[in-house]
């Protein structure tokens, strides 16, 4: 359907609008950032008003173009569009910014606001996000587009700011975006040289233009505030179908403030009712706080009415197509409602269960079968496939003009990664996964805990778990890692100790409605012996007993991962020396403390000894073991050395344990 441009003097009323809704708010809460939606705010209603698909009524239609404000500390900039174009996002939610309970928290967060398509505010993440949509948006059209209809043609656009090119992380999904040649992905960055501490002199001078252009991407520079540079720009990177666009418009940050435009003042703090008087005089808006003209109302109406024809020609469009390609339209319900089959557990269980081997290696395993039942599952490794055990196998990798594959390279970006498979999860369709070595979580720990509090699907395969790494030595032996994963909240850390246990970590990751992080050995492990009453759900616990003696027990040994077969081990050793020990297995310490206290308290007696044991400190281990437990671990950075010396010289081999719970139970 052909859309007449909305004519300049409609749209700088508009624009205004924003503006002032924008001021307003800010005024009223006394926090917030007016500058940015004073600055972008003409380029965002050039956006919104003529270019932008949605339906406000079907805020989760999966063919909507998909708009990221990765500068969120602008959130006003996009409430004030939310409001206006439609969105359930009342003018009282816009009074109440940044109060408690409002829809308007300072930084726009997914889930939380309709409309608002991710949690953005660490700057340069939601630039990665985008990407991410972007990917998985070629990756569904390759796999649902038919010579007759596209449910799946729409764009991914961001408006991003100076602090997002700043952080490492733009730059590391630039890298990739301009790679893959994803032509569905057009930036706005709303350049106005400014930061908190001043003008952005201060710490840089790079040429973006030239940046981008050495990444592949598309590059056009406007200026930000002129209608006509808007919408021809726009319209040009919309027509750019062979590379990402990025569109570099100067701006003033606060536009339109006698005394606040262009300066860093204007970054994070209110303008100050003086300064609202003379910027409403300076740009000639008569209207009071919060007052929207009825002829923005019409215009932004008379928009939305047009997209609900494109919205009603695409539903009929989708109700022909899903009836005349069946195979296709199971697939679009398996993948967009993130089916699993009925007996997942069953079905990886049999690929692993008795199974030998290193964790990440029955991981390996477990991921092929869990592929070829899921065929939302797609991912990739940080550059380290072959030692993550990541690829799904037979199955294409997934390069520019050739989406069809599940099998992602991300290059040895692990920030961007995170962030990328964040957007992955966010736009729909997948559950995504990246893989790296868990002492290079540190590397995307910001992503991950973004995936925490989005309560996203990504799932973080993190193997050589620690320090039996050996020979790499400590830069490469994870300490602290697992234990400051545990802080994360939402986000669920487990930590296998073999293939039964690893596939039960998976279907919990493919199950949970949150992120999960999989912690995997790259030494060999046994298969670990349970007694005839276990049932592989017991797992899923977090918890549960793996041997305990026919009488109660003097001691209970909880375990994680490579560290149950060494618990076992020492049992053995003291019940010889007339030592009674239980070993628990605890795969998932948050999964375990959360089950109901009857189960904890069947699992873990009271007024027994209590020993933790795992290759890592001991901090998240103290609401198990109490200040009289004893914690048996590493609490120093690792060697340089093979794996079994390492066991002998930080006591972790089985007779050392044993001698170590055995003096602990004696003083007990």
């Amino acid at each position: 359907m052909h859309h007449t441009m909305i004519p300049s003097d409609k749209a700088r009323l508009c624009a205004d609008a924003i503006r002032f809704l924008s001021v307003d708010a800010v005024e009223k809460a006394n926090s917030g950032h007016p500058g940015l939606p004073m600055g972008a705010a003409d380029c965002a209603f050039g956006l919104w008003g003529n270019f932008l698909s949605f339906n406000p009524e079907d805020p989760c239609w999966a063919n909507r173009d998909r708009f990221v404000l990765s500068a969120g500390h602008g959130s006003m900039l996009l409430y004030s569009l939310l409001n206006l174009f439609g969105y359930d996002l009342p003018l009282d939610e816009l009074k109440n910014f940044r109060q408690w309970g409002s829809k308007t928290p300072g930084h726009p967060e997914f889930g939380h606001t309709v409309g608002v398509e991710v949690t953005t505010g660490p700057l340069g993440q939601g630039f990665a996000n985008g990407v991410g949509m972007a990917l998985a948006s070629k990756m569904a059209a390759e796999r649902f587009n038919t010579a007759d209809f596209s449910p799946i043609d729409h764009t991914v656009y961001a408006l991003i700011g100076d602090g997002d090119l700043q952080e490492g992380i733009s730059y590391e999904a630039a890298a990739l975006a301009g790679h893959l040649k994803l032509g569905n992905l057009v930036y706005i960055y709303d350049s106005n040289s400014i930061t908190i501490e001043g003008k952005t002199s201060l710490a840089w001078s790079e040429d973006t233009a030239g940046r981008f252009g050495a990444c592949g991407w598309h590059v056009q520079s406007i200026d930000g505030h002129d209608y006509s540079q808007i919408v021809a720009a726009i319209a040009a990177a919309k027509a750019e179908t062979a590379r990402p666009s990025i569109i570099i418009a100067t701006t003033h940050i606060a536009f339109g403030s006698p005394a606040k435009q262009g300066s860093s003042g204007a970054h994070g703090s209110p303008l100050g009712a003086d300064e609202i008087a003379a910027t409403r005089a300076n740009l000639g808006w008569p209207y009071a706080p919060f007052e929207v003209p009825q002829e923005v109302r019409d215009t932004c109406q008379g928009r939305v009415d047009e997209l609900k024809q494109c919205y009603s020609a695409w539903q009929l469009g989708f109700t022909a197509w899903y009836a005349a390609n069946p195979e296709k339209a199971q697939l679009w319900d398996e993948m967009w409602h993130k089916q699993l089959p009925a007996d997942l557990s069953a079905q990886l269980l049999a690929v692993v269960a008795g199974k030998d081997g290193a964790t990440r290696a029955l991981s390996g395993a477990v991921l092929q079968k869990a592929a070829a039942l899921i065929p939302a599952l797609a991912g990739g490794s940080a550059d380290l496939s072959p030692s993550n055990n990541s690829d799904i196998k037979g199955s294409p990798s997934v390069q520019a003009g050739s989406f069809a594959g599940r099998n992602l390279h991300f290059g040895i970006r692990e920030h961007a990664m995170g962030a990328v498979i964040n957007g992955m999860a966010l736009y729909g369709c997948f559950i995504p996964y990246g893989a790296t070595f868990l002492v290079f979580s540190d590397y995307c720990r910001p992503s991950v805990r973004l995936s925490a509090l989005m309560g996203l699907k990504s799932i973080y395969i993190f193997t050589h778990d620690s320090f039996f790494v050996g020979e790499d030595g400590p830069t490469h032996q994870p300490i602290e890692h697992v234990a400051s994963l545990r802080l994360i909240p939402g986000l669920q850390v487990i930590r296998p100790a073999d293939g039964v246990e690893t596939a039960m970590a998976w279907q919990s990751a493919l199950e949970c409605s949150g992120p999960t992080a999989l912690i995997l050995t790259r030494q060999k492990l046994p298969a670990i012996a349970r007694p005839a009453s276990f049932v592989p759900a017991d797992a899923l616990k977090g918890g549960y007993i793996v041997s305990t003696p026919g009488s109660t027990p003097d001691v209970v040994i909880l375990a994680s991962g490579s560290e149950v077969h060494v618990a076992v081990e020492a049992a053995a050793t003291l019940a010889t020396q007339g030592i009674q020990a239980r070993i628990v297995s605890i795969p998932c310490l948050g999964t375990f403390l959360a089950q109901p206290a009857d189960y904890i308290r069947q699992t873990l007696p009271a007024g027994i000894p209590r020993v933790a044991f795992e290759a890592g400190r001991g901090e998240s281990w103290g609401r198990l073991i109490g200040c009289d437990g004893l914690f048996i671990g590493v609490e120093h950075f690792g060697a340089s050395a093979p794996d079994k010396v390492l066991a002998e010289q930080f006591g972790f081999t089985a007779s050392q344990v044993a001698e170590r719970v055995k003096a602990f139970v004696k003083k007990a």
